[in-house]
C-alpha cells in the first residue's frame, strides 16, 4: 500500500470510529487531543490499528507515537 493511500486510510478509519472530522486529522495533530483519548479510548485506537493494518504495537511503542505523523510512519514501516 502506497503511503498516500494508507494515511488516507488510517484518516478515515480513525475520523469513522472517534466521530471527528477527517479534516481534524493532520499530520502533525497530537492524537490524544483530536481524538479526545483516555487511557482506556488509546486502547482500543491500537487495537483497531493492529487489527485493521496486521501491525503489532508494544506498549512502549505506544509512548512514542504523538502525533498522527508519527503513527502514519510507525503503521507504514511495519507493512
Amino acid at each position: 500500500m502506497e503511503k498516500q493511500e494508507l494515511i488516507a486510510k488510517i484518516n478515515e478509519v480513525l475520523a469513522d470510529e472517534f466521530e471527528v472530522e477527517v479534516s481534524e486529522i493532520t499530520s502533525d495533530a497530537n492524537i490524544k487531543k483530536t481524538l479526545q483519548l483516555d487511557s482506556l479510548s488509546l486502547v482500543d485506537m491500537v487495537a483497531l490499528i493492529e487489527e485493521t493494518f496486521g501491525v503489532s504495537i508494544k506498549g512502549a511503542e505506544v509512548a512514542s507515537i504523538q502525533t498522527f505523523g508519527s503513527l502514519y510512519d510507525f503503521v507504514h514501516d511495519r507493512m
